[in-house]
This record gives C-alpha cells, structure tokens and sequence, in this order.
C-alpha cells in the first residue's frame, strides 16, 4: 500500500462531532495523484512510488519532464513526490490513487511549509523578552550580548539571532481525521496544518503505529 498522498490546504473551519462536541478540523482537497514511476530495489535501491498532483501547462514544462511523464499519460503535473510502498510490483504509471486509502478516525502525518514571515527580530522569531521598558533604556528589542569578551571571542556558531522567519518544512504528527469525503476528494483533520491557505500539503499514514 502506498504510503501517503499530495493534496492542497483549504483552510480552517469546524464540525460537530455525534457528541455535539465542537472539533476545529483544516480542510484539504487530496488528489487524485496519478503514479508517474516505479521505483524498487532492484532499479533504484529501494520501493517507492513518486506521484504527480496538479495540472500544469505543457507550454511550460521541458522537454526532459515531458518524456518521463510520457508513461503516465499526457498530462503533465505541477508538483511530483515520492511516498514509499510495500509492494511496488500492485503499482504502475498511469494509475490513479484516491483517499480510499485513508479512514475516518485514523491516525496521519501532515507535512507542509509553514507561513514566510520574513526578516525578523529575536523577539517575534525566537520568543526573547526584551530589555527592560524603562525610561533612559535604549535595548527594548535587542538580542543583548551574543559574544565572548576573553575566549573564545567569538560568536558561537547556533546562537539565536535575527534573520529569516519561516517558510520552513514542518511536519505535524498524529493528526486525527475526522471525515473524509471521496467524491469531493476532501479530508478534514482535527486541528492545525503548517502553511497558508491553497499551501502544498502531503499527508502520510504513520510510520509507527501504536
């Protein structure tokens, strides 16, 4: 079975569980992912399936993309990705993968970029208090002392510092799904997902089942 799929976030909305118990669930549209290769032990080294999502014009897709994606049709995808797979041999390109192969109540691993907030200081990027709010204070937002005076009179290399704030791959684990329906390819999971609204998702099953 393979081990997971490429979708896109709708955003964040909610639902009522049999209970009447209010669950906020984010919203992804998932496939149809088509199976653009094949790849086992014997010819790469290991078994996985890479997946095409998305349509994109062939105007704009080189020649090399277009021959690879030859065997899977004439479509050509906007976004590939491999997931793994146990028996690579059920598989082959041109095959069509739906969320039938997720459940209601199961368990996933949602990994997508997270929101780009740009160039940030230490406070907004790494949670830092500040210095002091008094008058004749002149370090309000400022990281402070970042070096060594003696030795090593240096930076030490990992310190927290002002720079590029997200867009950054996060991965958010055990992540309940609450409903799936198939004919509108959506799934709703129980809380957040990294990233923006129309953001790249892929949800995989866990690697590790309790």
């Amino acid at each position: 079975m393979c081990k997971g799929l490429i979708g896109k976030k709708l955003g964040m909305t909610g639902l009522f569980s049999p209970e009447g118990k209010y669950v906020p669930v984010t919203v992804l549209r998932v496939g149809p992912c088509v199976v653009t290769q094949v790849k086992t032990v014997a010819t790469d080294g290991y078994n996985a399936l890479q997946l095409g999502f998305g349509e994109k014009k062939k105007s704009r897709t080189n020649k090399p993309i277009k021959g690879h994606l030859k065997r899977s049709g004439e479509t050509c995808f906007a976004i590939l990705r491999e997931f793994s797979v146990d028996n690579p041999g059920d598989y082959k390109p041109g095959q069509t993968l739906s969320l039938d192969m997720f459940k209601a109540g199961e368990l996933i691993d949602a990994t997508a970029s997270s929101k780009g907030r740009g160039f940030a200081g230490v406070i907004k990027r790494h949670g830092f208090h500040g210095g002091g709010e008094t008058h004749g204070s002149h370090s309000h937002r400022v990281p402070g002392s970042i070096g060594c005076s003696a030795w090593p009179a240096k930076v030490i290399k990992g310190r927290k510092m002002p720079g590029h704030y997200g867009n950054e791959q996060r991965t958010i684990k055990n992540l309940e799904i609450v409903d799936i329906r198939l004919k509108q390819n959506l799934i709703f999971v129980k809380g957040a997902v990294p990233g923006s609204r129309s953001g790249l998702v892929s949800i995989k099953k866990l690697k590790f089942v309790k």
